[in-house]
């Protein structure tokens, strides 16, 4: 079998290993692909890997050997999963497997934004601290997040993991999702969407993109936030308006965002979010933990053993 791997740089840059992939048949690996490679790279293969490089309806009538299309992510939104259902291509995710590690990080922007971590770091470094009269100093508010509400936005096993982490904090944890109100613990309450938006200190972005949730952060619902809320996205870039957001934390309407995503990635330098106040961005690192890209790799090729043995899982294109 012809496997080739479209854009392996991001999921292991050189720390892990790609011999048991290697194993499995004739394996060509590129770090990187732009859109007008796709063809000449995937030209023969029964199997490719992609990550974010994007494969249309387009490359898929062009690559009639083409079998398996294997996503090195959860969202597979890169594919066109119709053109590859007509053809019966089958098309695999890969579920969970970063999810601590995005929890973890929507507590590193929480606890970075609430304690003021970075800032104060910098300006011990600058020799505040040394040139203090005090034993200890801040000239930020510091928040303390027992008995603050969460409202996440999404309850599926990311958005789950964050609200135990939150329990953890003494949180209490709103969720807007569709299983029942029977179906969530205790300790997560069900709300409606613009409730979330209207009470809670901190929201958190956990749900799919789609049509129906793209800018699902608008204007609108920013204007319903408290000026001490803050917004934290680790989901995706478009569940975003970024100017409405960038304009929210400008005018004081939000006290601030911290986020993973962004529409375009890498950013435009025209970004509105690189300059907002109180915006605080890392670049797209939630997921990418050792262990988190371990598992990765393990459940890529796990995925693609089933398929050889005819017996698929994963398979988002059914």
């Amino acid at each position: 079998m012809k496997i080739v791997v479209l854009d392996g740089y991001a999921a292991n840059p050189g720390d892990l290993c790609w011999e048991g992939l290697k194993a499995l048949g004739e394996c060509t690996i590129y770090d990187r692909t732009a859109p007008e490679e796709v063809l000449e790279r995937a030209a023969g293969a029964e199997a490719i890997l992609t990550n974010k490089v994007v494969i249309t309806a387009e490359h898929i009538a062009a690559l009639p050997e083409l079998k398996y299309i294997g996503v090195l992510a959860t969202g597979y939104n890169i594919i066109d999963i119709d053109a590859a259902r007509a053809r019966g291509i089958i098309v695999t995710n890969i579920p969970a497997y970063s999810t601590p590690s995005v929890g973890q990080m929507v507590f590193a922007h929480i606890l970075n934004i609430t304690q003021q971590v970075q800032h104060h770091s910098e300006e011990v470094h600058k020799g505040r601290w040394t040139n203090s009269p005090d034993f200890c100093f801040w000239d930020t508010p510091l928040i303390e997040l027992l008995g603050k509400k969460i409202g996440l936005i999404g309850l599926g096993q990311t958005g789950y993991n964050t609200a135990r982490i939150a329990i953890g904090f003494g949180m209490k944890v709103w969720a807007y999702t569709s299983k029942s109100r029977l179906q969530l613990p205790p300790e997560i309450k069900k709300m409606e969407l613009d409730q979330i938006f209207r009470e809670c200190d901190i929201v958190s972005l956990h749900c799919p993109l789609t049509e129906q949730t793209r800018e699902l952060v608008n204007a609108c619902r920013l204007a319903l936030m408290k000026p001490t809320a803050i917004l934290i996205n680790t989901g995706r870039g478009p569940l975003v308006n970024e100017q409405d957001l960038a304009d929210a934390l400008n005018q004081k309407k939000i006290y601030a965002a911290g986020v993973d995503v962004l529409s375009t990635e890498p950013p435009r330098a025209d970004n509105p979010l690189l300059t907002a106040r109180n915006c605080y961005i890392t670049p797209h690192i939630a997921w990418a933990t050792t262990a988190a890209r371990e598992r990765l790799m393990g459940i890529m090729l796990e995925n693609l053993k089933a398929y050889m043995a005819g017996k698929p899982v994963n398979n988002v294109a059914k």
